[in-house]
């Protein structure tokens, strides 16, 4: 997924540790820098962000004769990446779900997004990674809009063997995420996963029903779904549903597929809510959890030598 922005973030290593670290050659290996993030789907302002942090850090610094220029650039670049990639409050799904079920609750999910993402699926695969877990799951069909949509979900249920909670097309479908949530709490079902209608993030009649499913669902979590192939519309999308409902995190799907990598960082940084998993393919089992550290050893590997 990342062998591009690889690319953009080794070129400036090996630019910038073969000269001086202040002066125009910087700023102009910067600005290029620059260029090359935004092409690579990372956001205008957050590739802005990125270089100011890393001009900062680097600006007057004196590099020992026999220190490692490489190896001090990676280190500074991957802490800036981190700072964004790595929130202060991390989301473990795993340990969210067993410190309901000690509560004797439901942990409830809401998945938001707009149509086409893979949204539906992506919720069949978490609940499989709840499943091979060994916690409960119902789903709850909220779209009640989309032609199909209650078939989709219900296929998805009948296969991984887990109760759909529906009701008819044209239906609240605020009506279904509560009654999902109360079949859980009487059943001892251990997590509710609530698919919503895709909508347009313009469209605010929808927005402000999908705050209602959130709010009357009690929702423990929101998550966002981007689709990895639309890049910086992926980022919009999720800085507009952001300004009406609380995310607490991202899934981005496709990823699997010929995607610059930059929509990672980008959503990460303009919802201050970590990404939590990587869709990688059709199958239930094609959902990479999202590892910050993990990214960075690909996305810059330090180098081998003295820091």
């Amino acid at each position: 997924m990342f062998e591009k922005l690889k690319r953009v973030f080794g070129s400036l290593v090996e630019k910038v540790s073969t000269q001086e670290l202040s002066g125009a050659k910087l700023e102009e290996a910067l600005e290029e820098f620059k260029l090359r993030l935004v092409e690579n789907d990372v956001a205008f302002n957050v590739a802005e962000e990125i270089v100011e942090k890393v001009k900062n850090s680097l600006e007057g610094v004196k590099i020992g004769k026999f220190e490692d220029r490489k190896r001090f650039l990676t280190g500074v670049l991957r802490e800036t990446l981190l700072k964004i990639l790595q929130p202060e409050k991390p989301v473990n799904l795993l340990e969210l779900a067993e410190a309901k079920r000690r509560e004797r609750k439901p942990l409830t999910i809401v998945f938001v997004g707009i149509n086409g993402t893979g949204k539906t699926t992506t919720i069949a695969k978490l609940a499989k990674f709840f499943l091979n877990h060994g916690f409960s799951v119902v789903l709850a069909c909220s779209d009640t809009y989309r032609a199909g949509a209650i078939e989709q979900l219900e296929t998805h249920a009948k296969r991984l063997g887990v109760k759909m909670v529906k009701h008819e097309y044209g239906s609240d479908p605020a009506a279904v995420a509560y009654d999902a949530v109360a079949h859980a709490e009487a059943k001892g079902i251990n997590v509710v996963l609530v698919d919503t209608a895709g909508r347009m993030e313009t469209n605010r009649n929808l927005m402000e029903e999908m705050a209602k499913i959130v709010r009357v669902s009690q929702a423990d979590l929101v998550l966002f779904v981007g689709d990895a192939l639309t890049g910086n519309d992926a980022v919009a999308q999720a800085e507009e549903f952001s300004r009406y409902v609380r995310l607490d995190g991202s899934i981005l799907t496709k990823a699997d597929a010929d995607v610059k990598g930059g929509a990672a960082i980008s959503i990460a940084y303009v919802t201050g809510k970590p990404v939590l998993f990587l869709g990688v393919g059709q199958n239930y089992e094609d959902l990479e959890p999202f590892n910050p550290e993990a990214f960075l050893d690909r996305l810059l590997p330090l180098p081998e030598g003295k820091g």
